[in-house]
C-alpha cells in the first residue's frame, strides 16, 4: 500500500492511478494523516437489459385514469 501527500496525489495523478491499475490501494495523506484511499473499481454489471423479463407494462398502462384516482392527484 502505498502513501501520498495531497501534493503528490496532485503532482502525480497518473502515476498513482497506473499503481492502482495495477492492484495496489494508494493512500491519500494531509498533514501525515491519512484522509482518503484510492481503490480500483470493481467491475459492475452492464445498466441496461438487466431486469428484462421482471416487469411487464400493462396494457392499459396509459389508459385514462378513473375519476377517483384523478381527484387524490389533484388533491380535491
Amino acid at each position: 500500500m502505498h502513501q501520498a501527500s495531497v501534493h503528490e496525489t496532485k503532482t502525480h495523478l497518473s502515476r498513482l492511478l497506473n499503481e492502482v491499475l495495477a492492484g495496489e490501494d494508494v493512500i491519500i495523506t494531509r498533514s501525515g494523516k491519512p484522509v482518503a484511499r484510492i481503490v480500483p473499481i470493481e467491475e459492475s454489471r452492464p445498466l441496461f437489459g438487466v431486469d428484462a423479463g421482471r416487469f411487464r407494462v400493462p396494457d392499459d398502462f396509459d389508459a385514462p385514469l378513473d375519476e377517483a384516482t384523478l381527484r387524490a392527484f389533484e388533491g380535491d
